[in-house]
């Protein structure tokens, strides 16, 4: 497995906040696990700009970190499902207060779109 030359400091709230939730789908899929997208097809089709495999990847991160919890049902065909954990409800907060900061500029971020860029979405990317 691919080691980093450099480790990360942990020496700060910021940069484990940021190794747990950094990431440009992380705080999508824990805002949509909250609000009841549990089945990662749902996760993909909530988040179609994201590829299956970033968002597999992430998940993993999320559930490696103990964000979130995998349940893989016994049946045929497999059916898996993604729950937040006691670690993943006390992110809520800060994925609120994300959102309504986010929801509060967005019309200020689309007027000045030459400052970022944006596809034809009105997403940044």
């Amino acid at each position: 497995m691919y080691e980093k030359k450099i480790p990360k400091d942990f020496s700060c709230g910021m940069s484990i906040t940021l190794e747990i939730i950094g990431g440009k789908w992380k705080p999508c899929l824990i805002n949509s696990i909250h609000k009841g997208i549990h089945r990662p097809s749902e996760l993909a089709r909530k988040n179609p700009e994201a590829s299956k495999r970033v968002l597999s990847l992430q998940l993993k991160e999320l559930e490696e970190h103990g964000v979130v919890r995998k349940v893989i049902y016994p049946i045929l065909p497999p059916k898996v499902e993604y729950f937040l954990t006691e670690l993943g409800e006390s992110l809520l907060p800060i994925i609120t207060l994300m959102e309504t900061w986010g929801s509060d500029f967005i019309d200020d971020v689309s007027s000045d779109a030459s400052r970022f860029k944006l596809n034809t979405n009105n997403t940044i990317k």
